[in-house]
């Protein structure tokens, strides 16, 4: 797939954007509440991680959630496949990249990104929650993405929940070690996620933050 030249042709490509950010928005408006869920697309069915994301779709669904993920294998996939075997709204972000990610088959409605950003605010602005299972760069990106919008206010608090306690220990213990330590982010700041283990307990911190705000997951 060719990369683009960002310095030609500027003008032209504000239209593709618009028209990824009108098919989103028109498509996502219409799908209610939902749950928006990332994690590595290396993730094979038999990992423990898979079978709690397809676990914790399925409970979704029940709860009235749609399920949105990246559309491509892995997470997405079992995220993808619980949502459509419990008969819910199973909905996949696909985006276009060299290494191809090709749809899963557990998708219902597929929208599909050339740009991340586009992409990316489809995710944020139709999550009633982030939950965020083990990955590498990409699942990261979208983790510190919502955190940074809560903390500077520039979206509503929603729950953003990291799936796998042992997988993200190191990471917890260098944010209470390093940056709240070094005051690169106040105490409180810490508190915009919460960890579990189980779909039950992901469940758990959604149904309590919704309670506890006293407000209707949008």
């Amino acid at each position: 797939m060719h990369v683009e030249d960002f310095e030609s042709a500027d003008t032209w490509r504000i239209f593709r954007i618009m028209a990824e950010f009108i098919e989103g928005f028109d498509v996502l408006s219409r799908v209610g509440k939902a749950v928006s869920i990332f994690g590595s697309a290396r993730v094979k069915p038999n990992d423990k991680y898979y079978k709690v994301a397809e676990e914790l779709a399925g409970m979704l669904v029940k709860e009235g959630y749609a399920i949105i993920s990246g559309g491509g294998p892995g997470i997405m996939e079992a995220a993808n496949k619980g949502a459509f075997k419990a008969g819910g709204e199973s909905i996949g972000l696909n985006i276009e990249i060299p290494r191809e990610q090709k749809p899963n088959k557990f998708v219902k409605t597929l929208l599909s990104f050339r740009y991340f950003f586009c992409r990316k605010v489809m995710f944020v602005k139709y999550a009633s929650a982030y939950v965020v299972f083990p990955g590498g760069y990409g699942t990261m990106d979208e983790f510190f993405e919502a955190l940074t919008l809560i903390q500077t206010k520039r979206s509503e608090s929603f729950p953003i929940i990291l799936v796998g306690k042992e997988y993200w220990k190191d990471l917890i213990g260098w944010i209470n070690g390093e940056l709240v330590v070094r005051k690169y982010i106040f105490k409180k700041d810490k508190n915009l996620f919460r960890v579990a283990d189980t779909s039950q307990e992901v469940i758990k911190v959604i149904r309590d933050f919704y309670k506890k705000n006293a407000c209707t997951p949008v």
